[in-house]
C-alpha cells in the first residue's frame, strides 16, 4: 500500500511568519458608519476564559432553539480617558497629521508612555481645528487605559488612536469636543450581541522546528540527513529555498486581526463573570467587561483592541439568551 500523502498543514496566507514589531495590536483601517458621529473602537485586557450555556438564535444552525455550550473570553475593560483630539489630512504619502488639541492637566502616568503638547489650551487647539476644518478627512481622539482601575499589575498606560465616523465634520468636532477630557466606557461604544474585530498579537513560543511550526511529518528513522525536516527544500533551478518550503524560525507573537467576534455580555460588574478565587494569572475582573464569544488571541494581561466590525456579520445583531455563565473554581472545572 502506497504512503497517504496530503499537502503540508499552515497556511501561507500568514508568511512570513516574524515577530510583531509592538506588543500592542495596531488598527489599519477603521470602518464607514451611517449612524451619528461614534468612536469605532475601544481596548481592554484578556483576563481569562470560561464557558456559558445560551439559545442558539441563528436560524440556519442545526441547533437552532436549543441550549448550546460555548466557550467564551473575558476581556477587562476599565473606562478609556480621551486625552487629545488630532485631524489628519489624505496626501499623496497617505494620512498626515493637521493639528491636534490636548486636554487641560493631563494625568501624570501619561508621561510614562509620551510627553503631552501643554504649550496651549484645548479651546485654542479645537479652534484651530475648526478653522481648517475644510482640510480634515478624519478626526481622531488619543485614549489612555487605565491599568490601575484593572488587575494589570503596571502603571504605565497603552495609547489607542480611535476614529470618530458617521455624521459631517461639525457633528464629528462637536462631538470630539464632549468627549476631550472625559472618560468612556466600553457600552458607549459597542452592543450586547454586535460583532465586532479584535486586534492583537498571540502568544510567543520562539524559536521552533518545522515539526511544531509546520505541521510536517516526522521522516523514518533511516532518513538521511534529517528526521524533523523536508527531505528536499528546492530545485537545484532556481538556487534558492523557495518561500513555501517548511522551515525552522520564529513561532507566535505575530499580529493577527479576528473579525467578526460576538459579544454575548457587556456590563460594570466584573463578579458575574470572575470565577471564585479569580482568575489564573489575572486575578478578579471587578468593573467594565466584555465576554466574547470563543477565544481571543495572546495571553493573560495581553493588550486587545477592539473595532467595529468591518464585514458582514453572519449572527443577529440582538443580544443572545444566555441561562448559565461558569463561575466555579477553575480548579474544580478541571477536575470535572
Amino acid at each position: 500500500m502506497p504512503r497517504v500523502r496530503f499537502p503540508k498543514r499552515g497556511s501561507r496566507a500568514f508568511s512570513p511568519r516574524k515577530r510583531a514589531k509592538n506588543i500592542a495590536g495596531r488598527v489599519d483601517f477603521w470602518p464607514d458608519i451611517e449612524e451619528g458621529p461614534k468612536l469605532l473602537g475601544f481596548a481592554g485586557y484578556k483576563a481569562g476564559m470560561t464557558h456559558v450555556f445560551l439559545i442558539e438564535d441563528r436560524e440556519r444552525a442545526p441547533d437552532y432553539g436549543q441550549e448550546i455550550r460555548n466557550p467564551a473570553t473575558v476581556i477587562d475593560a476599565p473606562p478609556m480617558l480621551v486625552c487629545a483630539v488630532r485631524a489628519y489630512k489624505k496626501t499623496s504619502a497617505g494620512l498626515q497629521p493637521l493639528t491636534e488639541a490636548w486636554m487641560e492637566n493631563p494625568p501624570r502616568d501619561i508621561q510614562r508612555r509620551i510627553k503631552p503638547l501643554t504649550s496651549t489650551t484645548p479651546e485654542y487647539g479645537l479652534e484651530r481645528i475648526a478653522s481648517q476644518l475644510g482640510k480634515v478627512d478624519e478626526l481622531r481622539v488619543i485614549a489612555l487605559t487605565q491599568p490601575r482601575l484593572s488587575s494589570v499589575s503596571k502603571k504605565k498606560p497603552d495609547i489607542m488612536e480611535i476614529k470618530i465616523g458617521g455624521g459631517s465634520g461639525e457633528e464629528q468636532l462637536n462631538y470630539a469636543k464632549e468627549l476631550l477630557g472625559n472618560t468612556l466606557g466600553a457600552s458607549d461604544v459597542f452592543q450586547v450581541g454586535e460583532s465586532i474585530d479584535i486586534i492583537g498579537v498571540t502568544k510567543g513560543k520562539g524559536f521552533q522546528g518545522p515539526v511544531k511550526r509546520w505541521g510536517i511529518r516526522i521522516l523514518q528513522r533511516k532518513s538521511r540527513k534529517t528526521v524533523r525536516g523536508v527531505a528536499s527544500i528546492g530545485p537545484w533551478h532556481p538556487a534558492r529555498v523557495m518561500p513555501g518550503v517548511p522551515r525552522a524560525g520564529q513561532m507566535g507573537f505575530h499580529h493577527r486581526t479576528e473579525y467578526n467576534k460576538r459579544i454575548l455580555l457587556l456590563g460594570s460588574d466584573g463578579e458575574k463573570v470572575t470565577p471564585k478565587g479569580g482568575f489564573n494569572r489575572y486575578g478578579v475582573v471587578g468593573g467594565d467587561f466584555l465576554l466574547i464569544k470563543g477565544s481571543v488571541m495572546g495571553p493573560t494581561k495581553r493588550l486587545i483592541k477592539l473595532r467595529k466590525a468591518v464585514r458582514k456579520s453572519r449572527y443577529p445583531g440582538e443580544a443572545p439568551q444566555i441561562t448559565y455563565i461558569h463561575t466555579e473554581h477553575l480548579k474544580s472545572m478541571e477536575a470535572g
